[in-house]
């Protein structure tokens, strides 16, 4: 089904299939006295090694190969530390602001190093993710009207893992960046303003009915 009605969906909608292969190993991290919250810190802490990695090599082949193992992983402790908080009794509003801050982080640490790759336009990888941290502002501002928190796509987080996790490999498996480079960038970043619409339109239309 698609979320909130919206015509586009998103990679976002496979997540409870994915937190379910994950509750047995939540269950035993909560036995072993792991927090959610350490969780969370933890999977900020891997995305700036990782973009640190990005940028300091200069997007090495090797950096950019281990971009999407990086983003797979922390997808994971994602959805490991909101079952934690829900279904361990472990929420808190220590956590919560530590789940959206370093969600904000994560995304800027791991995709503005791509801005420092000769042949790849600064510009459009800085609106791709400035973007992007304006449609998690726009899911999270939802609640403030009064309505859920929006998911809709077509370029949610989870789905702009899977773009720079592919472009990423592309790149490392050394095709050089030029004329098609600035194409899918400025794509995405159109891909991003209508996710901004979508998740604005669809709380506006749940507070209003």
């Amino acid at each position: 089904m698609l979320r909130g009605g919206s015509l586009l969906t998103s990679v976002y909608d496979l997540k409870p299939r994915f937190q379910s292969l994950l509750r047995p190993v939540c269950g035993a991290l909560a036995r072993a006295g792991i927090t959610a919250n350490q969780v969370t810190v933890t999977a900020a802490v891997l995305s700036a090694a990782e973009g640190a990695a990005i940028f300091l090599t200069g997007a090495a082949s090797w950096s950019l190969f281990c971009l999407p193992v990086v983003l797979l992983v922390r997808m994971a402790l994602n959805a490991i530390d909101g079952i934690l908080a829900r279904e361990f009794g472990q929420a808190s509003r220590l956590g919560a602001v530590l789940n959206e801050l370093g969600d904000a982080v994560s995304d800027v640490a791991l995709y503005l190093p791509f801005a420092a790759i000769p042949g790849v336009s600064a510009i459009l990888i800085s609106l791709v993710v400035a973007i992007g941290v304006i449609a998690e502002m726009a899911r999270i501002v939802a609640v403030q009207i009064g309505a859920s928190r929006r998911y809709e796509g077509p370029l949610g987080r989870s789905d702009r893992a899977l773009f720079f996790g592919v472009f990423a490999v592309v790149l490392g498996a050394g095709l050089a960046p030029g004329l098609w480079t600035d194409i899918v960038l400025g794509l995405a970043a159109l891909a991003g303003a209508f996710t901004i619409i979508n998740r604005v339109r669809a709380a506006l239309a749940e507070v209003k009915s």
